[in-house]
């Protein structure tokens, strides 16, 4: 079963690295569109339609076998001195997340003022990173897991908060296609490790939906940032309203603190 998942996978990638969307093997198949994607999502394929979905894609069966044989080149997180890399190249940067968004070649050279020669050796430099296997004709083909996220206060997140938070907050959040919540209360610890649990699986679902857009045209789908916070806070301005802590309070505090 482990393996069969894994060939689906393999399988979902190499058809979004072409550009081949579920209508279009639905049609190769003879299904509905519907049919294939409970297949897909189910990783239920008959070898017959392996095949079938193989030979739309152009790819061979053992190559595809290949292929999922070379999952553990693929990466869940960079190392603090790639991450940094990105800070200090912002064009590398742009590239990577282009990549990360399943953008081809030729979608990143018109959008963005990149020459293409110099866009090669932007993807050459991510190859060399193991972020992406740049093949033959500049075909990119992603090598980040849907697990992967920027290292917790490394210098993704650290650039962000000193140079892009503000820019991202001058929003009012009031159209159809943002959202901004800001909830206080007071939980126990078990509640707040299942809420953090929850938000991380909704990071996990953004990322996927993330892959599974991919094969739908880049002037249909748009960029979106999401951010998850969460911490034990209020603002500092309440302080100046709390009773001093009594003896006790401050006897346990420092016996916590002294573990």
């Amino acid at each position: 079963m482990a393996n069969t998942a894994a060939l689906v996978e393999t399988l979902k990638r190499e058809l979004r690295a072409r550009r081949i969307t579920y209508r279009a093997v639905a049609k190769h198949l003879g299904l509905s569109e519907v049919s294939v994607k409970r297949m897909f999502s189910r990783k239920e394929l008959s070898l017959s339609r392996l095949d079938g979905v193989c030979a739309l894609a152009g790819i061979e069966f053992s190559d595809l076998a290949r292929l999922v044989g070379a999952q553990d080149a693929v990466i869940s997180q960079l190392t603090y001195e790639q991450e940094n890399e990105f800070v200090e190249n912002k064009k590398l940067m742009l590239a990577a997340l282009c990549a990360l968004n399943h953008w081809s070649f030729e979608q990143i050279i018109k959008v963005y003022d990149i020459a293409p020669a110099e866009c090669v050796k932007l993807l050459a430099r991510l190859d060399k990173l193991k972020f992406i296997e740049l093949m033959p004709n500049n075909r990119i083909r992603l090598l980040v897991s849907r697990a992967f996220a920027w290292i917790p206060d490394g210098p993704i997140q650290r650039f962000f908060k000193d140079q892009a938070q503000d820019d991202f907050f001058r929003s009012d959040f009031d159209q159809e296609d943002e959202l901004l919540l800001v909830a206080n209360g007071s939980l126990s610890k078990s509640s707040i490790a299942a809420l953090l649990a929850r938000l991380r699986r909704v990071a996990t679902e953004f990322a996927e939906m993330r892959s599974d857009d991919a094969a739908i045209p880049v002037d249909e789908r748009f960029p979106l940032t999401m951010l998850l916070a969460a911490q034990p806070w209020q603002p500092a301005f309440f302080a100046q309203y709390r009773r001093p802590a009594s003896p006790a309070a401050r006897r346990a505090r420092g016996s916590t603190a002294g573990r």
